[in-house]
């Protein structure tokens, strides 16, 4: 009867001669009527009451026992499966290994709705960076996910106007005639993406490498390190003519 719910058998047949009476049985009776060894029937007796599936009472000395109700068995065993299966899903799944594979991806609009979508995924953390033209078209998206308690920090090239802090902003010289557009989205500090134009076509890469995505958050701090260094100094540097000339050859 119980077996197929992950009963012993010993156990089931024990349950079937219990349920099928209205008064309880002692163990001599249960060996009886259930084909149980006498030997076993104590520890199947204890095993079930532990379980709660038979209750036991003492009169005169002598020790009865009769079945949980039918309709009671079936409700414990409902609920039973309910928790094992909460249970189950609750169990961490293994951790996976991570998938440090680099993709590719060409085509600009293709590229803007995948930065949108990654930037909709982001759960703790943000780092983007781009032209300020180019960063208008996401900045819907980023307030969103700032007021969602999401923390987000932005490097534009060019004025960005928005209700977010952490933005720090450079402003081009006339002679740069290098710099290039590109974008560097990082989430969450596990997965990243960088884009840029080769030749006239925008291309990126995707990935989720441990290496690259550190190396381009250091390329943002970097950045933005390099923009506040340049804002504060700007005079001084731009007096100097070795210093200048490596900042003009700077292409990001």
């Amino acid at each position: 009867m119980l077996q197929q719910f992950g009963f012993t058998q010993y156990e089931s047949k024990v349950y079937q001669s219990l349920v099928t009476v209205d008064f309880p049985l002692d163990a001599t009776a249960i060996v009886k009527t259930s084909g149980v060894p006498r030997s076993k029937v104590y520890e199947v007796l204890h095993r079930m009451t532990e379980k709660g599936i038979i209750l036991e009472t003492t009169v005169e000395k002598k020790r009865l026992y009769a079945a949980l109700p039918l309709t009671s068995m079936i409700e414990k065993l409902k609920t039973d499966f309910d928790e094992k299966v909460k249970q189950l899903k609750d169990t961490q799944i293994k951790q996976t290994p991570i998938d440090d594979r680099v993709w590719t991806l060409k085509e600009d609009v293709s590229i803007q709705v995948l930065l949108k979508q990654l930037i909709e995924q982001a759960t703790d953390s943000i780092f983007i960076s781009g032209w300020a033209d180019d960063l208008n078209l996401f900045l819907p998206t980023l307030e969103t996910k700032r007021t969602e308690g999401i923390s987000v920090n932005i490097h534009s090239v060019g004025e960005l106007s928005t209700s977010i802090p952490n933005v720090s902003t450079l402003i081009p010289d006339e002679e740069h005639e290098t710099l290039e557009r590109n974008r560097i989205l990082i989430i969450d500090e596990k997965e990243m993406l960088f884009a840029g134009i080769e030749e006239t076509d925008w291309q990126a890469i995707r990935t989720k490498s441990r290496s690259l995505v550190k190396f381009f958050t250091e390329f943002f701090y970097h950045d933005v390190a390099l923009t506040k260094i340049t804002e504060k100094y700007k005079d001084t540097i731009m007096k100097d003519k070795h210093i200048r000339e490596a900042l003009l050859k700077l292409r990001y």
